[in-house]
């Protein structure tokens, strides 16, 4: 079947479920692909370097979390919430896997990633979020069927494991960074890269980006703990519309990310605008959220080494139509 959506950095031309043989993680994942950006570090006054996720498969770094973890299971039917990268994701290493998967979507998640969603063979549940919480649809299918694994975009271990390998990938370049800025949403990505980083031995700062309309993480770091959003934020950055980080992560980033920048909204598309202009790069909104950082507190990463993780591509064409614009 041909992927319709494929221009958008999907870059799975053709979908074609591979022999249910389980690769190991590091050979079933693409190597990020890392741009030196020298006009963006003339514009934000960084040395800025770019590692992209938009070319992974699926387009977005979400493949990594999904496949360790479907691979690590013995389930053979996972059900998942997610607004769309990870569904997409867990989609698609399902279909490697020869596993079941049903992803609860929000109703007005981006069609191209409800569209992808169901080309990769899973059934896309989109759910009002404004009647029923994804958590709470969730609930329900686990009672419909038992035997499924319940796989959280972020609060899982085997998601963080995943998510660590971009992190390694990251810490075997011959470059020592200052910072290493990654979007925040669940924190599955920046626990990930906390953890590689760890485990390298370097001294490198991870920073969070979040939206500063769905700013729980940083709210939970100011406080000392978890906190709660009353509902999910309509943020344009979809992929952080969570309502709080996971237990699993807040133990991660509790004492491991150095500091969150809340990030406004218009920074966000400008970031967008900045990556297609600058470095040539289409990126989803969530993705651009580590180069919006940087517009945001410019003179905090002046003259600094920064590697900006932008974790995904997969955009609504007329969305990112209209922030160009």
């Amino acid at each position: 079947m041909i992927c319709v959506n494929a221009a958008l950095n999907r870059c799975d031309l053709f979908f074609k479920p591979m022999s249910h043989s389980i690769k190991p993680l590091r050979e079933a994942v693409r190597p990020t692909t890392i741009i030196e950006a020298e006009r963006l570090s003339k514009k934000l006054g960084a040395r800025v370097t770019i590692a992209t996720e938009t070319f992974q498969h699926t387009g977005s770094f979400k493949f990594r979390a999904a496949y360790n973890l479907a691979s690590k299971i013995p389930n053979r039917r996972i059900i998942a919430a997610s607004s769309g990268n990870y569904g997409q994701a867990m989609a698609y290493a399902c279909s490697l896997l020869g596993k079941a998967s049903i992803i609860v979507m929000p109703h007005n998640s981006a069609q191209v990633k409800v569209d992808a969603v169901r080309e990769y063979g899973a059934t896309a549940d989109l759910v009002d979020v404004r009647v029923k919480s994804r958590a709470s649809r969730v609930n329900e299918l686990a009672s419909i069927y038992p035997e499924a694994y319940i796989a959280s975009a972020y609060n899982d271990p085997l998601v963080i494991e995943g998510n660590a390998s971009l992190g390694e990938e990251l810490c075997a370049m011959a470059r020592n960074f200052d910072f290493i800025v990654a979007p925040v949403g669940g924190g599955g990505l920046t626990s990930g890269i906390i953890k590689a980083v760890r485990a390298a031995g370097r001294d490198t700062e991870v920073i969070g980006a979040e939206p500063l309309i769905a700013n729980d993480a940083a709210r939970s770091l100011r406080e000392g703990r978890i906190v709660v959003n009353e509902t999910e934020p309509q943020t344009i950055a979809d992929g952080t519309r969570t309502v709080s980080i996971g237990h699993h992560n807040w133990e991660i980033l509790k004492d491991g990310i150095a500091r969150i920048i809340e990030v406004p909204e218009d920074q966000i598309t400008q970031g967008v605008r900045l990556l297609f202009l600058l470095a040539n790069l289409k990126t989803e909104p969530t993705g651009a959220l580590s180069i919006a950082a940087l517009l945001t507190e410019p003179e905090f990463f002046r003259d600094r080494s920064v590697c900006c993780v932008i974790s995904g591509g997969n955009v609504d064409p007329e969305v990112y139509r209209n922030i160009l614009a």
